[in-house]
Order: C-alpha cells, then structure tokens, then sequence
C-alpha cells in the first residue's frame, strides 16, 4: 500500500468517525433546527465521486476491490445518506410540533 493510499484512507476514517454520531445525535434530538440539508448532501456527492473514481481504478486494474479507501467509502455514504433521511423525518416532527403550537 503506498503512502496516498494510507493518507486517503485516513482521511475517509477520520471523516467516518463522526457520522454514527451525527447520525445519533440526528435520530435522539428528533428536530432538523440547526442541521444543514444542503451541507450535507454536497457531502454525500462528494464521497459518490470517491466511489465511481476507485470503481474505475478497479476496472483498470489500478487498484483491487479490496483497496482501504475504497472499503471505508460505504459506511461513510450509509451514514451520511441515514442523516439525510433522518433529516426530513426530524423536519415533519418539526411541522408536526409547530402546528400543535398554534
């Protein structure tokens, strides 16, 4: 493994880390005030074009299937898109709670 190899995956596991937390924090606090949709999935795109580009270097036999990175690109695209989700499900409950205040 060379050394951009092991300094991208760091960077994916660093970046993974706090998703499960993110994801957490989304699911118990039960509102989307303060949570940034936008953000969010600019992040999601950006760890899709991670994938597709060690997806190709596969193919060209670049890299193989079992590349770090390239393994820790999905649960970070499962917990970002599990926060997105969990984000309109936080904004319903925030509509729900604003009618009742009215």
């Amino acid at each position: 493994m060379s050394i951009p190899e092991i300094l991208e995956f760091l960077m994916i596991l660093s970046f993974g880390i706090s998703w499960p937390l993110k994801v957490y924090r989304s699911y118990k606090s039960r509102t989307a005030k303060g949570n940034s949709v936008t953000f969010t999935i600019f992040i999601a795109l950006g760890y899709v074009c991670g994938i597709i580009s060690k997806i190709i270097l596969i193919s060209q036999g670049s890299i193989t299937p079992y590349n770090l990175a390239f393994i820790m690109y999905w649960p970070n695209i499962i917990f970002v898109t599990a926060d997105i989700i969990l984000y309109f499900r936080n904004k319903r409950l925030d509509a729900i709670a604003d009618s009742k205040k009215k």
